[in-house]
């Protein structure tokens, strides 16, 4: 997968999600406000990660799915299958991921 990503558009991701989920802002009442959801659908506010696993709680989906969709133009099935084809890919070239154990190596200074 190239390194060089396009600048992802969560607020278009979002919107479309939660119309799509015929949600309205008010609905995510449990875990933000009414104008934080309009000014992340509106590009003035980046969510943090904590927060798209929220929202995409509210909304029935996976937050890699907002995730996902934030990174398409379209959202098409053509779309997201060579995306995640490229994610899996960059995964599958990592030597000696090991996300269960911390780095002991110390920094030389």
């Amino acid at each position: 997968m190239s390194t060089k990503v396009p600048a992802p558009n969560f607020a278009k991701a979002l919107r479309a999600v939660r119309l799509e989920r015929k949600l309205s802002q008010e609905d995510f009442y449990e875990v933000s406000g009414r104008t934080y959801i309009s000014r992340l659908e509106n590009g003035g506010a980046d969510p943090t990660l904590s927060k798209i696993v929220q929202l995409a709680q509210v909304m029935g989906a996976h937050p890699l799915t907002l995730l996902t969709l934030a990174f398409c133009s379209n959202g098409s099935s053509a779309e997201v299958d060579r995306l995640l084809a490229g994610v899996k890919g960059e995964i599958a070239s990592f030597q000696d991921l090991r996300m269960d154990r911390r780095d002991r190596r110390r920094h030389a200074e």
